[in-house]
């Protein structure tokens, strides 16, 4: 017979008056004030990092940028030849390029008025109807629906926060 064990509790420190509650508190601003500088001070060399690296990789991007320009050029002068039969890949030793159709898609800017332009004019079938639970309407009469299978209303839960002080100071 299998025995299932059951995982330990975490070992947490809690307060055991008042006082060691507002020492607690005390001791969560200063961690999460740490975490902050921590997290600042990353950023900050991030930015060191990247401001370090950002014009030899403009130089780069730049650089790609006419290399790929070029061999398309080429490629597509000599695509006959690159492409023979039904082919769209050629390999150049060195690497291939290909060519492949994009899917066909749709863009429709401005929504609400290609709708209205598809409904009048009898094209109502371009256009979805979605339907979905209210769940605002249940929220004002919970009586309505109470015992409906898949609806449940929840209601009085309580979230706990702690917030400990700080002062905001806003750089001039």
């Amino acid at each position: 017979m299998a025995t299932k064990l059951k995982t330990p509790a975490a070992a947490i420190a809690v307060p055991q008056s008042k006082t060691d509650c507002a020492t607690y508190i005390k001791h969560l601003g200063d961690v999460q004030r740490d975490f902050e500088r921590q997290r600042a001070e990353m950023n900050d060399a991030i930015a060191n990092i990247t401001k370090q690296h950002q014009p030899a990789l403009e130089a780069l991007t730049l650089r790609l940028q006419h290399l790929q320009a070029g061999i398309q050029t080429w490629c597509e002068a000599n695509r006959a030849t690159l492409c023979e039969g039904s082919s769209k890949t050629a390999n150049l030793i060195t690497g291939e390029v290909s060519w492949r159709q994009r899917p066909p898609s749709v863009s429709v800017r401005g929504a609400d008025t290609v709708i209205e332009t598809l409904q009048r004019m009898g094209l109502g079938r371009f256009v979805r109807t979605k339907e979905e639970v209210n769940k605002e309407a249940m929220l004002n009469e919970p009586d309505a629906v109470r015992g409906i299978a898949g609806v449940t209303i929840v209601s009085g839960v309580e979230d706990f926060a702690i917030a400990p002080f700080a002062v905001e100071i806003e750089a001039a």
